[in-house]
């Protein structure tokens, strides 16, 4: 590949990587918070590269071949100009039967530029209702013993834990509590319904994990709207038994904006201003 092709990938992948995860909180769609700063070096280390590069003047190619000159000039006095790479047939020039052309780059090497550019320009939208629809909900990890619930009504809950209780709290201590759940709007893909939802990253977009809460008395707003939706249990199967579903009665549900942690499933921080 062409030098100046070289420099150009190299800086425009570095500002991506910046664009992305220093500038913008779009690394957030795709990783989780914790990868940021290595995101980060590794956007510096690419642009640093890239200026490298295009601050050298001369690269070990060129030397090399200044040094292959100078030995072809020494063989041609020695040995009288007797021996020659290149032979002339029909009035072409074949450089010692290896025909190679290096002069041009490949084609498939421009392929490279679309993830650079997609992170500048388009970078690709953040996981949501479509993913959540098509998939199991995350199976929530056992739990013995939980702490009595605040006085506070509504209780904040996440989606995590508003199942694992309804599903294993003997005490049944959210039967009649008003809670409140913070999440994106996920169509039933049967039709007739909607769940609160989150999605979860254990590292990365790539091994994403849906956690959702059926939701009843209230119609659905459009697909991945974040809302944050009051309401108690929704009685189904037997409270504090595996039998019992995720489910909410909504009595309000307000439409917010999206959290910054957004892809775990927590109390909701809200977006600095």
């Amino acid at each position: 590949m062409k030098r100046p092709v070289q420099v150009t990938l190299l800086v425009l992948s570095g500002l991506g990587l910046l664009h992305a995860s220093l500038f913008t909180d779009l690394c957030l769609r795709y990783v989780r918070a914790g990868m940021r700063p290595m995101l980060i070096a590794s956007g510096v280390l690419l642009l640093a590269l890239g200026v490298a590069e295009a601050w050298s003047r001369r690269g070990p190619d060129e030397d090399h071949g200044d040094e292959e000159h100078g030995n072809e000039d020494h063989g041609d006095e020695e040995h009288g100009n007797e021996d020659h790479d290149d032979e002339v047939h029909d009035g072409e020039v074949h450089d010692g039967g290896h025909g190679h052309d290096h002069s041009s780059v490949p084609r498939v090497a421009w392929l490279l530029f679309l993830p650079a550019l997609s992170l500048l320009f388009f970078a690709p939208p953040a996981l949501g209702a479509y993913t959540a629809s098509r998939e199991a909900p995350k199976a929530v990890t056992e739990q013995r013993h939980f702490d009595p619930l605040p006085a506070t009504s509504p209780v904040p809950l996440t989606l995590t834990d508003f199942t694992r209780r309804a599903q294993q709290d003997h005490e049944q201590a959210i039967k009649g509590r008003s809670v409140q759940m913070t999440g994106f709007v996920t169509p039933d893909k049967k039709g007739g319904g909607w769940y609160l939802a989150r999605i979860i990253f254990t590292c990365c977009a790539a091994d994403a994990q849906s956690v959702k809460v059926r939701i009843y008395g209230t119609p659905a707003l459009p697909a991945n709207t974040w809302v944050t939706v009051t309401g108690t249990w929704h009685p189904g199967g037997t409270l504090g038994t595996k039998s019992a579903q995720a489910a909410l009665d909504a009595r309000t549900v307000k439409e917010v904006a999206q959290p910054v942690n957004a892809y775990s499933d927590a109390l909701p921080l809200v977006p600095s201003s």
